[in-house]
């Protein structure tokens, strides 16, 4: 029972979790929700639509109805569970993960996410001590439900004319697939790659985050010399961008892009949300405008819970997962996306480009995400924070997702990975020099005494 983690369930199907621990979860989504009725939809990948059987008898089966929406990305579960008034809806995928993987993310009132802590892990529970599934006297039903319609007449509301644009669009043969050309047009300005879905993904793991899977995105920008390229992950949870000099925008600094939309043209000051591994940058950029900046742990379950608490306008991750107010406080690639083309349409017409605007933010060296995989995730992680704070004075000190030390010319994030046998580090400084010094000092250390290899 590998699967269950800190925010979904997800493991390689028929190995981590199989048909019997689909029909329990289905079983207990809503016993565990007090609900009689639970939205589904399903990715598009080889496994998905066997697993959907398997959910939707266990929902029966406890006696609720299954409200099936067919294949859906997963904010569009978001939008259904919160639009209709679901106290329960799961979006079977895997997201990002390899083809052989399947998953779950299970959703409550409002498209709150249902995290291990919230309710997953005692449905792990109910599994393992053997909770019986007695078929109900009288068993739910299934109803077809379409909500495309509503989905892409909510989404319309922040879509500009893109005409003046020139996009290259990775699609990643992944859920994207399903509206991207109903928002952002067929034309002769808009390049699609991988616009088919196809749940093998044969062109490239659908996780813009691994660099290689960028590669095709990075050449037709260049080849079409585009404004700017926007690559989607499986689920179309996730989004990310390419500058229209054909490199990779690290995620978090598009966070503070947004300020351009959100304070510049709505006026909207408030709360903006950042996960611990975000760039100093970030904040710096968006203070002057009015904005203050609330950091948090990593996560969706995480991170749409603190937004809807602190009432933040928006917010993101470095993993490329952006939360927004106007999304029931939930993460929606599209809409990220729609947001940042409907900027990257406004600079153009300043005559300035994405990557111009990116290097008003930019004010650090950062070695992106490092990971290391070692035992003892705990030890080594104290091992470090005591190293680097015995030697120089911290200015600031967060303990709620791993460490995040901040010091006068640098700060890092060490924090173990929730759901694969990594340690995380992140470091940003003012110069190069100094974040190589600091990589290096860690890397020996966790080397050394703990036998780490990245």
């Amino acid at each position: 029972m590998g699967a269950f983690h800190a925010y979904d369930i997800r493991g390689i199907w028929g190995k981590d979790w199989d048909l019997d621990i689909a029909y329990k979860v289905g079983y207990f989504i809503p016993i565990l929700l007090k609900t009689n009725k639970v939205l589904v939809g399903r990715d598009c990948r080889t496994s998905s639509l066997e697993i959907h059987d398997a959910v939707i008898k266990g929902i029966n089966d406890a006696g609720a109805d299954a409200y099936d929406i067919g294949l859906s990305s997963t904010p569009m579960v978001y939008f259904g569970t919160a639009n209709y008034g679901f106290d329960a809806s799961v979006q079977i995928t895997a997201s990002h993960n390899p083809a052989e993987y399947n998953g779950m993310k299970v959703s409550t009132t409002d498209a709150q996410a249902v995290g291990y802590d919230a309710g997953l892990g005692q449905i792990k529970a109910w599994i393992d001590e053997g909770k019986p599934t007695p078929v109900a006297a009288k068993r739910g039903q299934v109803f077809q439900k379409e909500i495309m319609a509503d989905y892409l007449a909510f989404m319309r509301k922040f879509a500009k004319d893109y005409s003046n644009l020139t996009i290259a669009m990775d699609l990643s043969n992944g859920m994207a697939n399903l509206f991207a050309k109903e928002i952002f047009g067929t034309g002769s300005n808009i390049h699609y790659l991988f616009d088919t879905l196809d749940g093998r993904f044969p062109n490239h793991e659908p996780n813009p985050l691994i660099e290689k899977n960028c590669f095709p995105l990075e050449d037709k920008v260049k080849e079409v010399k585009a404004d700017a390229g926007v690559i989607y992950d499986g689920d179309a949870d996730r989004v990310m961008f390419i500058d229209e000099k054909g490199q990779f925008i690290s995620p978090d600094l598009m966070i503070a892009l947004m300020g351009r939309y959100y304070v510049g043209e709505r006026g909207l000051k408030g709360i903006v949300l950042q996960d611990i591994r975000s760039s100093k940058a970030v904040g710096e950029y968006l203070a002057p405008m009015g904005c203050t900046m609330e950091t948090w742990k990593v996560g969706r379950a995480f991170a749409a819970k603190k937004l809807r608490e602190i009432d933040g306008v928006w917010g993101g991750e470095l993993a490329g997962h952006y939360y927004f107010r106007d999304f029931f406080y939930s993460d929606s690639g599209l809409l990220a996306s729609m947001i940042l083309l409907n900027i990257v349409d406004d600079l153009k017409k300043e005559g300035k480009t994405l990557s111009q605007a990116i290097a008003e933010i930019v004010r650090y060296k950062n070695s992106g995400e490092i990971n290391f995989r070692l035992e003892d995730k705990k030890g080594a992680m104290d091992a470090i924070k005591e190293h680097f704070m015995a030697a120089e004075k911290a200015t600031a000190f967060m303990d709620f997702d791993g460490y995040r030390v901040e010091f006068p010319d640098w700060w890092f994030n060490i924090r173990p990975s929730n759901t694969e046998p990594y340690l995380r580090f992140i470091c940003e400084a003012t110069s190069d020099a100094l974040l190589q010094e600091k990589i290096a000092e860690t890397e020996k250390i966790l080397t050394s005494r703990f036998g780490a290899k990245r």
